[in-house]
């Protein structure tokens, strides 16, 4: 056992176990700090010298940088239940993230930025999903941004190495008719879909659905994005309403995988729906919607949510190789 991976894993089991955010953040900052120390043992005093590492994380790069089991992480695993092993099993078996964005759009940071941080993570590959052009409060990519960054992403894939693909795509609004809001020459040369509703998320159940359901059931749609738009945080925002069992039903009979949206402030769908989608037969992408490297950690509160309703990793696409990821999207529909 690595550090990183012990740290990784301890933070994992303490969100499972509801820590506060703030300390299962301390776990991750640490193992980030870790990623370039040389192998062999570190004592706690030098671990501690590290930034963001502090007396508790120490102890713990110590103990496992000669591969033992730290004795924090052993007390963990000695109380937690099947499930919680079984959710840290899918976190671990993650290849890649289906969204995240860059500063071309609404995140903070360039586009190698986030590839070289999903990268770092052991991810294999990761899907670029800068909004669309009505999204224009969040700087979405007109037809000529698009194919421009078409040519960035391929420039930072010839940097990146044979270990690691940046995947392009797109977060697509869905129009008031469910149609997509790009051009639709520019989706065919896409890796990835994304198709999200950020309009009128209060409108009656019946136009909502219809809309919904012309989405997902377009050929050129891989993922639903946060399906009923809700924020729990802050002032927050009530979730829409839709007939989640024709929506659910639609995303299952065309291969469209629902996401489970990892963002703490949305952690959509509601767990209810969760599980209606998960007796649907649906595929799911546990998905980070990272708008800045740091954010990529958010995943594996997905795959504990994951775990929860009883989903194995063959539903879940972001565990998936890059060949059947790909191969699965170009398939009929």
């Amino acid at each position: 056992m690595t550090p990183d991976e012990a740290l990784r894993r301890i933070a994992f089991l303490l969100e499972w176990r509801g820590a506060s955010p703030y300390r299962v953040r301390a776990f991750h900052t640490a193992a980030d700090a870790v990623r370039d120390l040389p192998p062999g043992p570190v004592d706690a005093a030098q671990a501690g010298q590290l930034r963001g590492v502090g007396p508790v994380t120490a102890e713990v790069i110590s103990q496992a940088s000669t591969g033992a089991v730290p004795r924090y992480l052993a007390r963990l695993l000695a109380e937690a239940d099947p499930a919680a092993c079984a959710g840290w099993d899918l976190a671990a078996a993650s290849t890649g993230d289906c969204h995240l964005h860059s500063d071309w759009s609404d995140g903070g940071s360039p586009i190698e930025d986030m590839a070289e941080a999903a990268h770092a993570l052991g991810h294999r590959w990761a899907v670029l999903t800068d909004h669309s052009p009505r999204l224009t409060i969040a700087h979405g990519l007109s037809p000529e941004r698009l194919a421009r960054q078409l040519e960035v992403v391929a420039a930072v894939n010839s940097r990146m190495g044979p270990d690691f693909r940046l995947l392009t795509g797109i977060e697509c609004d869905i129009l008031d008719d469910g149609s997509l809001d790009q051009d639709q020459d520019l989706l065919n040369r896409l890796d990835i879909v994304v198709a999200s509703v950020h309009s009128k998320l209060r409108s009656e159940p019946e136009p909502m659905t219809t809309r919904m359901l012309a989405a997902v059931r377009n050929p050129r749609v891989d993922v639903l994005g946060h399906c009923t738009g809700r924020i729990i945080t802050g002032r927050g925002r009530p979730q829409s309403r839709f007939d989640a069992e024709a929506v659910f039903g639609a995303c299952a009979e065309a291969g469209t995988a629902v996401e489970i949206n990892c963002r703490p402030e949305r952690r959509d769908p509601p767990d209810d729906l969760l599980e209606q989608a998960a007796a649907a037969g649906c595929r799911f992408a546990v998905d980070t919607d990272a708008h800045a490297p740091e954010q990529l950690h958010w995943q594996s509160t997905g795959y504990a949510r994951a775990a929860r309703v009883g989903l194995g990793a063959d539903r879940l696409i972001t565990t998936w190789s890059l060949a059947r990821l790909l191969t699965s999207r170009s398939g009929p529909r």
